[in-house]
C-alpha cells in the first residue's frame, strides 16, 4: 500500500508536551465498529463501564531506562540513543554525528562512563561496548537521560520530572528506550475500579526500541523494513489469556507493543503460545487478527507504522475520520497525549 494514504495534517499545538494530572483524567475517544465507526467522546476513567465483566486488559511491564547519552570523542560531540541490548555490556545505538565516530573509538559520556564503538550496522546504528565492570544500568542512571520522543524533546528540554512521567505504573523489567505510552493513563485507583467491575488484567514484556520513532522512508509499505524488539509471554500468562478468551472474554491490548507481541505469539488457530525472542511483525490493513479483540492506544504520527496498525484494526476510512474528529475536538496527541479505545 502507498504510505501517503496514511497521511494527515496535525496542527503542532495538538502535540502534548506534558501528561495531564492525574493520569486517568485524560480524554478517550471511543471508536466502535469497523462498519459503523461510531465515535464517542469519553474519559479514560470510563473504562470500567465501557468494558464488560470477563474482559481482560493486557499491559506491558517493560521499564524505560535513561538511554539517551551525550558525550565526546576528542573534540567531536557524539549523541547516542540506545536501541537494543545485545549482551550484558553491549547495546545497539543510533548515533548522532556518526561520521565523526570510527570503529575502535572511545566515547566519553561523562561521569566515568565510557563506551567503545565496535560495529556499524546496515540501518546506520552502531554497537557500543561499555567499559568497566559496573552494570550498564548503573552507568545509565549516572550519565543518561530519559529518551523522550523527538517531537517532545525538540520542543523542550528533558528534565527530572520526565523520569517519573515517562514511566508506567506497571514498569518492572529494565530494557525499554521508549514508554508503552497507552499504559501511562493508568493509576492504582483506575485499575482497582476495573477489577471491581469484573475486568481482569495480565502483563507481558516487550522492550520498546528507539526504532519506533524512525520515520518511514519507503513510498510503499512493501518496501519498509520493520525494526525488531525483544518480548516475552510466559506459559502461565498464555494459559490464563487462552482461558479468558475461551470463556468469551475480550482481550484488550493496552498499547500497540502489547498488540504486536500477542499477535506474534498467536497461532492460526487463535490460541496464544508462550513466546521469548525478537518480533518484527508489521501490521497493515488486510492483516487478519488472531487474538486481540480491541486496542487502547494514544494518537499516532502521520504516515507511521502505528497509524497503519490502528487502520488495520478499524479500517483506514474510520481512522482518518476518527483522527479528524480528535483534531477538531482538540484532543492531545502522541506519547503524553490523550487516549483512544478501538473496538472493531
Amino acid at each position: 500500500m502507498r504510505v501517503d494514504l496514511f497521511d494527515f495534517t496535525l496542527p503542532p499545538e495538538r502535540i502534548a508536551l506534558r501528561p495531564v494530572e492525574p493520569r486517568d483524567s485524560a480524554r478517550m475517544l471511543l471508536v466502535e465498529g469497523r462498519e459503523t465507526g461510531t465515535l464517542t467522546d469519553r474519559s479514560v476513567r470510563d473504562l470500567p463501564e465501557i468494558l464488560r465483566p470477563g474482559d481482560c486488559l493486557v499491559f506491558n511491564d517493560t521499564r524505560v531506562i535513561p538511554a539517551q547519552l551525550e558525550g565526546k570523542r576528542g573534540d567531536a560531540r557524539i549523541g547516542a540513543t540506545l536501541h537494543k541490548r545485545l549482551d550484558l555490556r553491549r547495546w545497539q545505538a543510533f548515533i548522532r554525528n556518526a561520521k565523526r565516530l570510527r570503529i575502535g573509538d572511545t566515547v566519553d559520556f561523562g561521569s566515568n562512563v565510557l563506551a567503545v564503538a565496535e560495529e556499524r550496522h546496515a540501518d546506520g546504528s552502531m554497537t557500543l561496548a561499555f567499559v568497566g565492570e559496573e552494570p550498564v544500568e548503573v552507568l545509565l542512571d549516572r550519565a543518561g537521560q530519559m529518551p523522550l520522543p523527538p517531537y517532545i524533546a525538540g520542543k523542550r528540554a528533558v528534565d527530572e520530572r520526565d523520569r517519573e512521567d515517562y514511566q508506567t505504573m506497571f514498569a518492572q523489567r529494565d530494557g525499554a528506550v521508549a514508554a508503552p505510552t497507552a499504559s501511562l493513563h493508568f493509576t492504582p485507583a483506575l485499575l482497582d475500579a476495573c477489577v471491581s467491575a469484573g475486568i481482569a488484567s495480565e502483563t507481558l514484556t516487550l522492550h520498546v526500541g528507539a526504532g519506533t520513532f524512525l520515520p518511514m522512508k519507503a513510498d510503499d509499505t512493501e518496501d519498509h523494513v520493520m525494526h525488531s524488539e525483544w518480548g516475552q509471554i510466559t506459559a502461565e500468562t498464555a494459559d490464563r489469556l487462552n482461558a479468558i478468551k475461551g470463556a468469551g472474554g475480550r482481550i484488550i491490548a493496552v498499547g500497540t507493543t502489547v498488540l504486536r507481541l500477542l499477535e506474534s505469539a498467536a497461532g492460526d488457530d487463535g490460541r496464544l503460545a508462550p513466546f521469548a525472542g525478537d518480533t518484527d511483525i508489521f501490521i497493515t490493513p488486510g492483516y487478519r487478527f488472531r487474538f486481540i479483540d480491541g486496542l487502547m492506544t494514544n494518537f499516532h504520527l502521520p504516515k507511521s507504522t502505528l497509524f497503519m496498525l490502528v487502520s488495520a484494526i478499524m479500517g483506514l476510512d474510520v481512522m482518518q475520520r476518527a483522527y479528524a474528529h480528535a483534531i477538531a475536538r482538540e484532543y492531545r496527541f502522541y506519547s503524553y497525549g490523550d487516549s483512544s479505545l478501538l473496538l472493531p
